[in-house]
């Protein structure tokens, strides 16, 4: 089975920022796997063009989607980061229209109220009793735009919902739609008038994907699509339809549910957590919610490969996306230059794998 979410002909990662494959012993490490042959499967193939259809819209990020696409495989969410202008908002978008799934998109804003995402109570004068009225957050796909432009109180109350799938309010649980996927963007820390996520939200990322300026080959062509009247604000026009829905994703988890992770593997996803706890440039390593995330992404990635095992070669391709955010730095070691990714870069030099 061909691998539609990686290098051509391979079962290797898309060599992108969010994805790089780590290299160990002087050769990149995932050119020492080929995934073995795997009998083709419907909903394989259905879940693979949405790649192409996204690629209508948005050129050049086959990383962040295939993020996407693990995300949603792993019924897990995603944080998209980038500077403004490098088509996150548009990715989301487009991903939501090659999906038969519903959609909301929420601009989060300092002066957004928590009762503006989850719903609240509201007073009917005819029946003299209150309803709930459902926000944003009943759907399928909701769109997070800009989560750290708003204040810790509004950001919290998604907390609920990306862990839970369910929202309280007066005391009453209200279950959300199945599937259910955040999908957050957010621009650099660094930038004004950002209010940095809390460990604790950040911790319930599946995944975070950092969406690069494009080469200058791929801006050529953005600009290209452009001179043809491309409109990114109407995506039919540009030709996407929906290609695959909720019966195939659930259809694609339970394929990913019976791919074999064996008990050294699990080990060693064990043990790259476990350094990262005790790794001196750290004052927050990753925790079990962390370690199980990473079995969760490498085993949905191998199913893209067309595997139904496990090898240690998926869990080091997606240690980066799957374990950076959930890591912070102490400020000592960020002024020699010390960042998560080399942490997690060391890890896994120094972390036996498993034969």
């Amino acid at each position: 089975m061909t691998n539609p979410y990686g290098a051509p002909g391979t079962g290797d990662l898309p060599r992108e920022p969010g994805f790089a494959v780590p290299e160990q012993g002087g050769a990149p490490a995932a050119a020492t796997v080929r995934p073995a042959p795997a009998p083709a499967s419907p909903v394989h193939a259905t879940l693979g063009r949405i790649r192409g259809e996204v690629a209508k819209a948005v050129v050049s990020q086959d990383a962040a989607v295939s993020g996407l696409v693990i995300g949603l495989l792993c019924r897990g969410h995603v944080l998209l980061e980038g500077v403004p202008g490098v088509a996150k908002t548009l990715l989301v978008r487009a991903l939501g229209a090659a999906l038969d799934l519903g959609m909301t998109r929420v601009q989060f804003t300092p002066d957004l109220m928590p009762g503006d995402v989850t719903g609240s109570l509201v007073y009917d004068a005819h029946t003299a009793e209150f309803s709930f009225r459902e926000g944003p957050v009943f759907t399928h796909l909701m769109l997070a735009d800009e989560i750290n432009r708003t204040p810790p109180k509004t950001q919290a109350s998604l907390l609920e919902a990306m862990e839970e799938r369910q929202v309280s309010v007066d005391g009453t649980p209200r279950p959300l739609p199945d599937p259910f996927m955040v999908i957050a963007t957010q621009n650099p820390v660094e930038y004004e008038g950002t209010y940095p996520l809390p460990e604790a939200q950040l911790d319930r990322f599946l995944l975070k994907l950092t969406m690069p300026l494009p080469q200058r080959a791929a801006e050529v062509e953005v600009l290209a699509r452009h001179a043809h009247d491309f409109d990114p604000r109407d995506l039919a026009a540009a030709g996407l339809r929906a290609v695959a829905g909720a019966e195939d994703l659930a259809a694609a988890r339970a394929e990913v549910s019976r791919v074999e992770v064996a008990p050294d593997v699990l080990g060693y996803v064990v043990d790259l957590c476990r350094a990262t706890r005790t790794s001196p440039s750290l004052s927050l390593g990753a925790s079990p919610r962390g370690a199980t995330a990473l079995m969760r992404t490498a085993r949905a990635w191998a199913w893209l490969s067309g595997r139904d095992f496990v090898t240690p070669d998926d869990v080091k391709a997606l240690a980066q996306p799957t374990l950076q955010h959930r890591l912070q730095v102490r400020a000592e070691a960020l002024l020699e230059g010390v960042t998560g990714a080399s942490v997690i870069d060391g890890v896994i030099a120094t972390v036996p794998v498993p034969r």
